[in-house]
């Protein structure tokens, strides 16, 4: 073969080394994640909210005092996920004491169906609230009567974070959920999504010398 050909051949080959590697590469599966262990298994929890909890849609912010929530550690070893998050299922939040940014709105919030949160230890240690399709809805009265429908067509996964301590805290930042907005004159209905905050401290109600715990 002359020096030419030898040299192209070559060449080709080069390339097309480079570009079975690039494909490899590309196609490497992510890491797992790691694992996670919620304690005490078996132990009731409760949910409270601190402070206050807001839900933001377009203009409108609806303010809540007062929301509880309870669940389940799942009992070992269901506790226990090697390679990813410990879910547990909740009853859904109840949010009362609630008032609108717009003078003259009464907001009433209203939950429904399976909720779930899971916990995946880490740095932090992060956790997502699951909202069912169409399982949390507020509807304001007064100068504006609106609808807001959460995860109106899918469930929604809210993340947020997770601290072990005495109590625990859960904790959603600027958490997204999308939402529908139907009704007439003053209601955001071209927002698509809406904004959550709040924090929950989370007690153990099996034995309250306890504490909730995630861990590896």
């Amino acid at each position: 073969m002359s020096r030419t050909r030898t040299a192209l051949a070559l060449g080709l080959a080069a390339a097309g080394a480079l570009s079975v590697a690039s494909v490899t590469a590309t196609a490497a599966p992510s890491p797992l994640a790691g694992s996670t262990t919620v304690t005490p298994a078996g132990h009731s929890f409760k949910a409270a909210l601190s402070g206050k909890a807001t839900l933001k849609a377009g203009s409108v912010t609806v303010t809540c005092t007062v929301s509880v929530s309870t669940g389940t550690v799942p009992a070992a070893p269901g506790n226990q996920n090697p390679a990813g998050p410990v879910s547990s299922p909740i009853t859904p939040p109840t949010y009362s004491s609630c008032t609108s940014s717009i003078p003259g709105v009464t907001p009433t919030v209203t939950t429904s169906g399976s909720w779930s949160v899971s916990m995946q230890n880490g740095s932090p240690i992060t956790a997502t609230m699951t909202v069912p399709v169409g399982g949390l809805v507020v509807h304001t009265t007064g100068l504006a009567t609106c609808t807001v429908t959460a995860a109106p067509t899918a469930p929604a996964n809210v993340g947020g974070t997770w601290v072990n301590g005495a109590p625990p805290s859960l904790t959603f930042t600027n958490a997204s959920v999308p939402v529908t907005v139907t009704g007439g004159f003053g209601c955001p209905t071209s927002a698509t999504a809406s904004v959550f905050n709040a924090v929950y401290k989370v007690t153990d109600t099996t034995d309250p010398a306890q504490q909730i715990t995630v861990g590896p």
